[in-house]
């Protein structure tokens, strides 16, 4: 099997930041949580909180949005082209998403290209904040695990960051996805 990042490896962006953007246009209402957004942003940048924290008042965005379900079906009619062209010719049944990005944005996109198994960052839509640990570096391999895989298990694993090192650690092989470039792990890091 092959297990992906999303944003920027298999996603042409950040699909996060391009869902706020679509919200900003779409739906001002969520104007008014833009100082929080920057204060808690600079509170992040500066070491003061932590990212989880940072993450949790970010997501507050979606829960004051009239049609949660509807913007993300919405987004994803718009932006399913930003798919890299490299995933779409090599996807397999048993592909596996592990991503920092909230499950509330990728499940619908995971439904509309038959991904079967998506692990990513769970948000309590109630109040934005993350349930459990922010799917990022070492709790995407106790995600992967924790969800019943085997220990070499992952036929290929590819991302577009050093910090999906515990990943790649755990990978047959691994590749670095620079646009639509991949380029061996072991290459990159040298």
């Amino acid at each position: 099997m092959n297990v992906y990042d999303f944003d920027k490896t298999i996603y042409d962006g950040d699909c996060t930041v391009d869902f706020y953007m679509y919200c900003l246009k779409k739906y001002p209402v969520i104007y008014k949580k833009i100082p929080e957004v920057l204060w808690f942003g600079l509170l992040f940048k500066l070491g003061i909180i932590a990212k989880k924290d940072f993450k949790s008042r970010f997501f507050k965005f979606a829960t004051i949005l009239p049609d949660l379900k509807g913007a993300v079906a919405d987004f994803w009619s718009i932006n399913k082209s930003k798919i890299k062209r490299f995933y779409v010719d090599t996807q397999k049944d048993d592909d596996i998403i592990i991503s920092a990005s909230p499950t509330f944005i990728l499940d619908e996109i995971c439904g509309l290209l038959n991904i079967k198994y998506l692990y990513a960052t769970n948000v309590d839509l109630k109040n934005g904040k993350i349930i459990g640990e922010n799917c990022y570096g070492e709790e995407k391999v106790k995600r992967f695990y924790g969800a019943g895989f085997e220990e070499g298990s992952i036929d290929e694993f590819y991302s577009d960051s050093l910090s999906d090192s515990p990943l790649a650690d755990i990978s047959k092989k691994a590749f670095i996805v620079i646009k639509e470039k991949i380029v061996p792990w072991e290459e990159y890091k040298k």
